[in-house]
């Protein structure tokens, strides 16, 4: 039986003639509108990319879900100490946006850090005690103190970060830049996302595969999800009684069958199939070679930390992002859950360091050794900050913290990013921001500068306007830029 023959014979006279109809009528319109009617349809932007030489080649965003503490990390206030349990005064809240959470408490007393932080490196930032690991590595690092964005709840404000809106359905950053830029490795995906459960709080706030989705860009693009249970990717292995040779000429009949739709109907999501049904195809050589750890040396898994035999673990995820990255993957996401501490937040962020620390610090230094930092961006941070006051009940030993979305703290290394130094400034209660704010699009917009793109030039059409990430503003910080 030909597959392509079975096709056209159940082609009923209805469909003859609806199809007919809709293809003279879409010639016709094109015809008198120009060719830009049909534009949306296609898979390439219509700019070409990079417009300018790039300083980084690939991305591996280290996204912390939940919002880690920038007071009792990164952002030393000292001077809070002799203010513990007193109420925020009224001058630095301002009136400002309060979670239901929070709302209701009748008083917002103040919660030094409990952790002791030291100057680190020639740069002297300062670091708390539960990041020994990413202190030695400080002059790498460019620590952004003055992130804001908008968003005060988890769901709209992760949106936020990977999309550019706070409204679900629009494409994630590491689909622009598969979009735009294509990829390097034609047996692996452009984008690869991994998930790793903390152990401060595990679970937490739950992820959603539409965080890695392309939105209303061809599904070409969206980000593939590497599992740490079960098949590393999902359908990797044959069905029993299935061999190569057998996948093979099923995959070229489905193929036929498919070009021949394409043919008839224009419709980019047919060419879309046709592309995955291929890399999939290839990924079952490519994938179990690149998520085999065993050929690692020893001094490999001592230096990412006792959990990185662990598959599945934010350590173990950290190797394979080098893996990846060696391997030419523009964009490599690892997203590890547990940093929404309301309440017994030292013990639940201590659990959250030790899954990452030493595995971050590792591999930062692991892309040095190998030479691929100068043209890798790392970056690593969550969705907001924390508050400054207690979310319940404030003890010397024990406090909690809410949602704050008005200043947080991340850092970037690598490509193109000026190392050892930090950048902006918050009051003295880590509430507001006093130097140099940072946006959520300005980090976009930065991004997309070092990888050699112009991010108001990388749109697509949708729905009668052109979108882009930084929709629809947004500056490069020129002044992290080495």
């Amino acid at each position: 039986m030909n597959p392509l023959n079975e096709s056209r014979r159940h082609l009923n006279r209805r469909h003859f003639f609806g199809r007919s109809a809709t293809g003279i009528g879409t010639a016709a319109l094109a015809s008198l509108l120009g060719k830009d009617l049909l534009k949306g349809a296609t898979s390439l932007p219509s700019t070409t990319f990079p417009n300018f030489a790039p300083k980084a080649k690939r991305v591996i965003y280290l996204f912390q879900s939940g919002a880690p503490s920038q007071l009792d990390l990164f952002d030393h206030k000292p001077e809070l100490t002799k203010r513990f349990d007193e109420d925020l005064p009224d001058s630095i809240r301002q009136g400002q946006r309060l979670t239901g959470m929070t709302v209701g408490q009748k008083r917002f007393p103040v919660a030094p850090s409990k952790f002791a932080f030291k100057q680190h490196g020639q740069s002297g930032a300062w670091i708390s005690e539960l990041m020994p690991h990413i202190s030695s590595i400080s002059d790498e690092l460019c620590i952004i103190k003055s992130m804001h964005t908008e968003a005060i709840n988890h769901d709209p404000a992760i949106t936020f970060f990977q999309t550019g809106s706070q409204i679900a359905g629009r494409p994630s950053i590491g689909s622009w830049l598969s979009y735009g830029l294509g990829s390097e490795n034609s047996d692996l995906p452009a984008f690869v996302s991994m998930v790793s459960t903390g152990t401060g709080r595990p679970g937490g706030q739950p992820l959603y595969d539409r965080l890695w989705g392309s939105g209303f860009l061809p599904t070409t693009h969206q980000g593939v999800k590497f599992r740490g249970l079960g098949d590393p990717v999902l359908y990797l292995n044959d069905p029993a009684g299935i061999d190569r040779k057998m996948r093979r000429r099923m995959l070229d009949d489905i193929a036929a069958i498919n070009q021949h739709k394409l043919e008839e109907f224009g419709d980019p999501e047919i060419a879309t199939r046709i592309a995955q049904y291929e890399l999939a195809y290839r990924m079952q050589a490519s994938v179990p070679e690149l998520t085999d750890l065993s050929n690692e040396p020893q001094s490999v898994f001592d230096a990412y930390g006792p959990e990185s035999k662990k598959r599945g673990s934010y350590a173990s995820n950290c190797i394979l992002a080098r893996r990846l990255c060696e391997r030419g993957v523009r964009f490599v996401q690892l997203f590890h859950m547990g940093w929404d501490q309301h309440s017994t937040l030292p013990k639940q962020i201590a659990g959250q360091c030790y899954d990452t620390d030493q595995a971050t610090a590792a591999l930062i230094r692991d892309l040095k050794n190998r030479g691929l930092l100068d043209d890798t961006l790392i970056i690593w941070g969550g969705e907001f900050g924390r508050t400054v006051y207690s979310q319940g009940t404030l003890t010397k030993k024990n406090y909690g913290r809410d949602h704050h979305p008005r200043c947080f703290t991340i850092f970037m290394a690598g490509a193109g990013i000026k190392p050892g130094m930090t950048y902006g400034e918050t009051d003295d209660f880590s509430y507001n921001i006093t130097q140099n704010p940072v946006h959520v699009h300005d980090l976009h917009a930065t991004i997309f500068h070092l990888l050699g793109i112009d991010h108001e030039r990388l749109t697509y059409k949708y729905q009668g306007r052109r979108f882009r990430l930084t929709d629809v503003h947004g500056k490069i910080v020129n002044d992290i830029l080495a």
